[in-house]
């Protein structure tokens, strides 16, 4: 069992200055873990931010993961992974932000749209003073209905 957390900062020095013993892939219900051996002292890699295990869904990820690291031997335990209950990780704040995201771009091409139509547009245009008495006469109008 890892004794100690690293995260993905200090496994890249650690990977870099060559301190790294040795590397195993861990399956663990819902994913791979990596531990690493430095000084003869298990380390698991964790998440930034939670501090949780870091695991990866797909093996294959994981790979690239640790070759960009400059770790190219491992071994690979496979004994405790199971695959049933592999689980989808919802972020539902950030779908609700790609959304609004979505909306933005959408909103902004359709104002683009009518801004441009408008410019486009040869009717002819009403004046100042035609539009204020054209107002005028309709505030009158229904000022004349409320009373």
């Amino acid at each position: 069992m890892p004794t100690h957390n690293l995260d993905h900062a200090n496994l890249s020095r650690m990977a870099q200055s060559g301190r790294i013993n040795a590397t195993h892939i861990v399956g663990q219900p819902g994913g791979w873990a990596v531990q690493v051996d430095i000084n003869h002292q298990e380390h698991v890699l964790t998440a930034q931010r939670s501090g949780n295990v870091r695991l990866f869904k797909k093996l294959e990820t994981l790979v690239a993961y640790l070759l960009g690291l400059g770790i190219d031997h491992f071994n690979v335990d496979a004994s405790t992974f199971d695959p049933d209950q592999m689980s989808t990780y919802q972020r539902p704040d950030r779908a609700q932000a790609l959304k609004r995201a979505h909306e933005a771009v959408a909103y902004e091409a359709w104002f683009h749209e009518q801004v441009t139509a408008s410019l486009d547009d040869t009717a002819p245009v009403v004046g100042d003073e035609e539009a204020e008495r054209l107002f005028a006469a309709r505030r009158d109008r229904l000022a004349a209905k409320v009373r």
